[in-house]
């Protein structure tokens, strides 16, 4: 998973990544609230670790926020020296998906996260071996992909750029996330590597709702991989704009409106200051 923990202590910080990345999973780690939100407007995660009490703000707060304003409901742990039976209850009660007490045990910690996990169906969407997504077909352990039963050529990295975007068919995905789900930690690549190969898979493909998918560029952010569904009438949505105007919309290069950013459409709820630190 990708995760982002928000935790000021500057020793136990670093080690929580360190156990994290252990377990096999991507860490980011945020220091205060303020940077964590920033972070989340142009990045996308699989699951938030917060720390209750920060220089900046509380953990409720930074739940509400990410709440309001991520578009995915991501999960999120709480971890925290606040346990009392109050401080538990109040995290639960607010929607958290797993409550830690400090200090953590190695052990327990990577459990709670990779638990936290399979209830939210990362795990098992990330190792599926057969991609059933009509008219296409992966299979991962031979790694190929057909379209009505016909193989499609691909790419090593074509292949792996498809397989991810299909496992988060639905959802919003920054470049940053891509290229680190995809390429991992190879040197040298920026987002624009992103942009070049998704561009090309979606020729190959034909990532169009003609097609029964759409694959959606997200201003500033990312993209979004969605299957088209067809209307009362049978035909397919967007079928009736004139082709030269669908052509454009299709273009991956093209920013879309902000009105379209799937970081809009909630207030942001800015989290207020605490001065305790913890």
């Amino acid at each position: 998973m990708r995760i982002a923990l928000l935790e000021d202590d500057p020793i136990f910080g670093p080690v929580y990544v360190s156990w994290l990345k252990e377990a096999g999973h991507a860490c980011d780690l945020f220091p205060t609230g303020q940077a964590l939100m920033q972070a989340l407007v142009r990045e996308s995660y699989d699951m938030l670790i917060l720390d209750w009490l920060l220089p900046d703000t509380t953990g409720d707060a930074m739940f509400l926020w990410a709440r309001q304003n991520v578009q995915r409901r991501v999960p999120i742990l709480f971890i925290t020296g606040r346990d009392t039976e109050e401080d538990i209850m109040r995290g639960l009660e607010l929607g958290a998906d797993d409550y830690l007490c400090k200090p953590l045990r190695h052990g327990e910690f990577v459990a709670r996260v990779a638990a936290v996990g399979r209830r939210a169906e990362i795990s098992e969407n990330d190792t599926e071996i057969v991609i059933d997504a009509p008219p296409y077909g992966f299979n991962t352990v031979t790694r190929t992909l057909t379209c009505r039963g016909k193989p499609v050529r691909l790419t090593g990295k074509e292949f792996d750029l498809a397989v991810f975007l299909f496992r988060n068919r639905g959802r919003a995905v920054s470049r940053g996330h891509i290229l680190q789900g995809v390429w991992g930690h190879e040197p040298g690549l920026t987002t624009r590597t992103v942009d070049t190969h998704v561009s090309r898979l979606r020729n190959k493909l034909h990532l169009i709702p003609e097609r029964g998918w759409s694959l959606t560029p997200l201003y500033n952010y990312g993209y979004r991989l969605d299957a088209q569904t067809t209307d009362d009438a049978g035909q397919t949505p967007g079928r009736g704009a004139n082709s030269a105007q669908r052509r454009r919309e299709d273009d991956p290069n093209r920013p879309l409106r902000r009105r379209d950013d799937p970081r809009n459409g909630a207030a942001v709820l800015r989290p207020h200051r605490r001065a305790t630190s913890g």
